[in-house]
């Protein structure tokens, strides 16, 4: 008589656990994620579930400008929000203060580039700190391309000669020039731009033609409208011009041409 039919006959104990230790560990144990059966599959990106499509489009515009002169440099914008066929706000801030000789115009989504704006402010008053002198335009351009990227250690240059009209769009992309005008109005503002500006305008006519460029945009671009704010950027800081309301423009317009 074996050793283990004797234990079946006696019911031992010890003769259910060996039978118990026969069956495969995986019986009772619940199956792994692939990610632990295989180490490297933690380094690998997670697949995010696709985004939920909105039901319809949400279109939205606005009209922004900027151009050099003589005089300094002159940053111009409406103040409409719009999301679809909704005037979501009519009397929005697209023209921020960054410093006493700094104004960026924002195009795009208001989320970011609220967000944007309030990071850039941090880290030119950090580098201002830190350095003992405020950061160049150009400097400040090259920052806010690198915003969605690590950018301690970069080199930052220092150039402070003249006035600046740099574009930097949302993929990183810095464009400097003498004139720019960004939104779903741009195309009506650059066609007065283009045919009024000159190197040698005085300060009344460059203010005049920004808020012509404005006005003529807004009168055609749905996505654009209500108010106009203009800034004028000097070697002394910028100053800002009050608030005008685009209807009474529209209205002088339209009395004066029936006048004739």
């Amino acid at each position: 008589v074996t050793l283990s039919e004797l234990l079946a006959e006696t019911g031992f104990p010890g003769y259910q656990i060996h039978s118990i230790c026969q069956v495969p560990m995986h019986f009772f144990m619940p199956p792994l994620p692939n990610c632990l059966n295989k180490p490297s599959a933690l380094l690998r990106p997670r697949k995010h579930s696709a985004p939920v499509s909105r039901p319809f489009h949400l279109s939205h515009g606005t009209t922004t400008l900027g151009f050099i002169f003589q005089g300094g440099v002159i940053a111009a914008a409406d103040t409409r929000a719009s999301a679809g066929g909704l005037v979501a706000c009519p009397a929005v801030h697209k023209i921020t203060p960054i410093h006493s000789h700094l104004v960026v115009t924002s195009s795009g989504s208001g989320a970011d580039c609220t967000l944007w704006e309030r990071i850039l402010i941090r880290e030119i008053r950090l580098y201002e700190l830190r350095h003992g002198r405020r950061l160049s335009i150009r400097g400040t351009a090259k920052l806010l391309s690198f915003m969605l990227h690590p950018f301690k250690g970069t080199e930052l240059p220092f150039h402070n000669s003249g006035p600046k009209l740099i574009y930097v769009c949302s993929d990183g992309a810095r464009l400097q020039g003498n004139v720019f005008s960004i939104g779903s109005g741009s195309p009506y503002a650059y066609g007065v731009l283009d045919g009024g500006l000159r190197w040698r305008m005085s300060k009344e006519e460059a203010i005049c033609l920004a808020r012509e460029a404005v006005f003529r945009a807004t009168h055609r671009d749905a996505y654009s409208g209500n108010n106009v704010d203009l800034f004028h950027v000097t070697a002394q800081g910028w100053s800002q011009r009050k608030r005008e309301d685009l209807k009474e423009e529209y209205y002088r317009r339209m009395k004066g041409m029936w006048d004739l």
